[in-house]
Parts: C-alpha cells; sequence; structure tokens
C-alpha cells in the first residue's frame, strides 16, 4: 500500500474526499480505532508502516504517528516489538482487555442500564471525577456520580454502590436533563448523522469505492461514533427525551459498517502484517461482530 500525499482522502474517490472534510482526525485517537476495529480482532500485533500509510490517508503525518505511538507505550496501551529492520507494536493486556469492553458496546446490542453511585474519598477528586464524566457518568457533587454503567480504572478509595431505579416516567426524564448534558450529545448525533447518512447515500451499493477506500471510510465510521457512543451516558429509552437520535445513529451505524466490511477486509488481509506475516482477511471476532450489527441494523436499540 503506498499513499504518496498527506492531504485527506487523496486517492479515496470523491465519496471518502468529502466525509473527511471539515473533520479533524487527531493522531493517537485514530490509531487507537485501527487497532480496535482492524488489529485487536486480528491478534493485537501490526506493522508500524500499516499504521503510517492508515493515517496518511486522513491526513496525518508520520511524525505525528510515531509521536502519538510512543505516547501509546507510554501510557501502557502498547508494546513495541522488533524484527530485523521492522517495528510492531502489540496492544498490552490491560488495553486489549479495555477494547474488548469497547467492543461489546459499539458492536453488540445496547446494554441494560446498572445505575451505580460513585463516592470518591480523599484529597483531590476533581481527577477521578472528570474521568468519570468522560466515561458518561453525572456529577452530582463534588464527589458524588452517578452512572448507568459500572466505571472502570478506580481507585481503591472510591466507594461504589449498585442502585435499583423505582422511579419511571416525568420524574426520572426531569432528573436527566439536570444531571446530564443531553443536547450536547443530541447534537453529536446530528452531526454523525448529516456526514455519514449523507455518505451512505452518495456510495450506493458501495461498487464505486475500492477497498482502500472502504477501510479508511469504516474506520472514519468507527472513530466518530465510539467518540460519541462511548462517552454518552447509555440512558434507558424510557429516560431520554422524544426524537432522541441515537438510535437512527446506531442505525446508520450497523449499516454501513456491514456494507462496507467486504472489500476492507479484504484490503487488510492483502497489506496488514504482523511479524508471522499478512493479517487474516477474516476472523470469528470479526464474524460474530458482523453477525450482531447485521441484528442492529434492523432493531438499533
Amino acid at each position: 500500500m503506498s499513499i504518496e500525499s498527506d492531504e485527506p482522502g487523496h486517492g479515496l474517490g470523491e465519496a471518502v474526499e468529502r466525509l473527511l472534510t471539515g473533520l479533524t482526525v487527531r493522531a493517537a485517537g485514530f490509531i487507537v480505532t485501527i487497532y480496535g476495529d482492524v488489529v485487536e480482532p486480528r491478534g493485537g500485533v501490526v506493522w508500524i508502516g500499516n499504521l503510517i500509510e492508515t493515517c496518511r490517508s486522513v491526513g496525518i503525518t508520520e511524525t505525528l504517528v510515531r509521536t502519538a505511538v510512543s505516547r501509546l507505550v507510554a501510557a501502557g496501551r502498547l508494546r513495541g516489538e522488533r524484527d530485523g529492520r521492522r517495528s510492531y507494536y502489540r496492544l498490552t493486556a490491560d488495553a486489549q482487555t479495555e477494547f474488548a469492553g469497547a467492543a461489546a458496546l459499539l458492536y453488540g446490542p445496547a446494554p441494560a442500564a446498572r445505575w451505580q453511585f460513585v463516592l470518591i474519598n480523599g484529597p483531590a477528586p476533581d481527577e477521578i471525577m472528570q474521568g468519570l464524566e468522560r466515561d458518561g457518568f453525572a456529577k452530582l457533587g463534588p464527589r458524588l456520580a452517578m452512572g448507568t454503567h459500572p466505571a472502570t480504572h478506580l481507585p481503591e478509595r472510591v466507594v461504589v454502590f449498585d442502585a435499583t431505579l423505582a422511579t419511571q416516567g416525568g420524574a426520572l426524564k426531569d432528573f436527566v436533563d439536570e444531571a446530564w448534558n443531553l443536547p450536547r450529545f443530541a447534537a453529536a448525533y446530528d452531526e454523525f448523522l448529516h456526514r455519514f447518512g449523507g455518505f451512505s447515500q452518495r456510495i450506493g451499493d458501495g461498487s464505486s469505492l475500492s477497498p482502500l477506500a472502504c477501510l479508511v471510510a469504516r474506520l472514519l465510521l468507527v472513530h466518530q461514533y465510539r467518540l460519541i457512543m462511548l462517552r454518552e451516558p447509555q440512558l434507558p429509552k424510557s429516560a431520554l427525551p422524544a426524537g432522541w437520535p441515537g438510535g437512527e445513529a446506531r442505525r446508520v451505524f450497523a449499516d454501513l459498517y456491514v456494507r462496507l466490511s467486504e472489500k476492507a477486509d479484504g484490503h487488510v488481509g492483502r497489506h496488514f502484517i504482523d511479524g508471522a506475516g499478512r493479517l487474516p482477511e477474516r476472523t470469528p471476532a470479526g464474524a460474530n461482530r458482523i453477525e450482531r450489527l447485521e441484528a442492529l441494523r434492523a432493531d438499533p436499540i
């Protein structure tokens, strides 16, 4: 695979070029997307050259890729390996566990709400609270947060309480409106639908897209969707306002992912490598994702 320009969308066709218009893609986040979508289901290790070329297609330079990879290594998410002159990077065990949890949300049915209160003991609670808010929790006080799913990576001084919801209807929606900034997530879903809904209409059956274009489009689809979906509170339908766009966004995500995957996976099998050779085009994990998304296309919520 060889792309001679760092211009976003270069050589990928008009549909993908338009998909990239006005989109800012950060190196570290996009590399995480590549690992989660392409590499983790295929063993968790890939040649850095594949990362560099794939990132170049969305306008991320080699220098930025190498810097981001170094930071991911320092953060304990990747581990470097060498084979001759080539460098490969493997997901650490902790990162694999984290990626598996994210994949269950992205490619599976919406989980049942599991309400939790998190109480932060000790000094300087702000950093922990900020992490909880990034994970979709609502800040109820300086030391108290509430969410609909188990929190991860919490220090021992934090106390977690499971809660049972005993209220429905208007009172619950009033609480949700006050506790979470739902308009922010609704606006993000609306933007996602505008961008990828338009792309879906432009590509038709996808026959005009090259395998590389399908892979890049699928990575952008996953990247933009996960930035919203993994941060929003994952509230049950009974707590959401009328006209909530999350369900339609999920349907568009599932439909496009399935439509793009045959060519995208074919490109991966022909061009991506680890220390043992080419990565497989298809895997049981990938097939399971497609099967679950096929079901979500008809029933997204």
